[in-house]
């Protein structure tokens, strides 16, 4: 319920998303404001009221390189350089190879097996995902845009991988996160245009309040959800659980933003439903 909670989260990323692009802001700069804003919150409320949980081995400081810079930061430059030379539509289909990669990552870094009914779910979740985000019709993807998709789909799996890691080590969902996003800010922090952020924080400064709550909803609460559910479940079956994102995308912008909804979204919806189901 944990995993699949946050993959509800993170289908609302969209109005945090919407509300700064209206404001001028590009999507990489929202990266960094989520990262920026959840490292901010994450250290305040640990330095206040968890100061244990600010602890951190030195030797084990890579998991969090892992999860911030080269899942998180990597992820986010794939993607949005994805979006930038392909359709939004493909770089989302690409962006849903990530379950498939984090159930081979982790047989061959956790043992974890593959048996038939994992195989079957991470395949209603891809097919479900493709035909949420409108199926394959008229697909057409440069070299760049199929590695750069890749990559983000890489990225977005090895958050799982490197947060495994640090549970193992015995780092509890809140330190994991506050750390993850502390590299994550700064690995996004030298891409920014901070007189162009700035003047954009400026002109929204009437709507801070609304944009800090939902970051903090569709940032801060997903993520601490996610790592927590990975105490008790499996990576693969994790990640395709996490796959509900889309679906619950798509019912936002239907019901918020008056958008489109097409029968093959519909089935989509139900495949990764599913998936899910059986990842149970």
């Amino acid at each position: 319920m944990f995993v699949f909670s946050a993959g509800c989260l993170w289908g609302c990323m969209g109005i945090l998303v919407k509300t700064m692009n209206e404001g001028g802001f590009t999507s990489i700069e929202v990266a960094a404001f989520r990262s920026f804003f959840t490292a901010a919150c994450m250290l305040a409320f640990l330095f206040l009221f968890r100061r244990e949980k600010l602890h951190i081995a030195i030797r084990d400081v890579w998991c969090f390189i892992g999860t911030g810079l080269l899942s998180i930061t990597f992820f986010n430059i794939c993607y949005f350089y994805c979006m930038t030379i392909t359709a939004l539509s493909t770089a989302a289909i690409l962006l849903y190879t990530a379950p498939a990669f984090v159930m081979v990552m982790s047989f061959f870094l956790f043992k974890e097996r593959f048996t038939g009914k994992k195989i079957v779910a991470v395949v209603l979740a891809f097919l479900g995902c493709v035909c949420v985000s409108g199926g394959l019709a008229g697909l057409q993807i440069s070299t760049m845009g199929l590695l750069s998709g890749l990559g983000a789909g890489i990225g977005y799996a090895l958050y799982s991988i490197f947060g495994r890691y640090a549970i193992k080590k015995g780092y509890d969902s809140l330190t994991i996160t506050t750390y993850t996003f502390v590299f994550s800010a700064i690995g996004l922090a030298p891409m920014i245009n901070w007189g162009h952020a700035m003047s954009c924080l400026e002109a929204s400064a009437s709507e801070l309040l609304f944009l800090f709550a939902i970051c903090a909803l569709v940032t801060i609460a997903p993520y601490i959800l996610y790592t927590r559910g990975l105490e008790g479940l499996e990576n693969g079956k994790a990640s395709i659980l996490a796959s509900v994102e889309p679906v619950v995308a798509s019912l936002v912008g239907f019901l918020l933003y008056k958008e489109g909804m097409q029968p093959i979204q519909v089935l989509g919806m139900v495949l990764v439903l599913l998936s899910c189901a059986l990842a149970v």
